[in-house]
């Protein structure tokens, strides 16, 4: 499978297990090893801290979906995927919290594929990189 196929296929499961509120298989796709920089107001965000989110807003049903839009492949080995996609997440109550992410995956030890990185983008690098075009 091409590393562009990997990529999109990881989130549309994203994007699948977000709506459905199932908060083992989405956590499926994070490596325990994750580390999130640039989200304003934290240092870094970790595995403990996405599960801790993800189960808060799965439990009280407050997320309506996520959907990512663009795509730019930034490097690939047989290991690891490098792309840039812009991620939509909207609320229940129609809050929308959309922002450039570059993601890092990587193929785990048991044969999965998981982010093992993401970095919130500035505005300018998203407009750089085409990604809402």
């Amino acid at each position: 499978m091409s590393p562009e196929k990997i990529a999109r296929n990881w989130m549309q499961e994203v994007a699948v297990t977000a709506a459905a509120g199932d908060l083992e298989a989405h956590m499926d796709l994070v490596s325990k090893r994750v580390q999130v920089v640039g989200e304003p107001g934290f240092d870094g965000i970790d595995y403990a801290d996405w599960v801790r989110q993800c189960s808060h807003e799965f439990e009280n049903r407050l997320l309506k979906g996520v959907d990512y839009r663009g795509f730019k492949l930034l490097a690939h080995t047989d290991a690891r995927i490098m792309f840039k996609t812009y991620e939509t997440i909207t609320g229940t109550d129609c809050t929308v919290n959309a922002q450039g992410i570059e993601v890092l995956l990587e193929l785990e030890d048991d044969g999965k594929w998981r982010a093992t990185q993401e970095r919130i983008l500035p505005p300018d690098e998203v407009e750089h990189d085409g990604l809402l075009a």
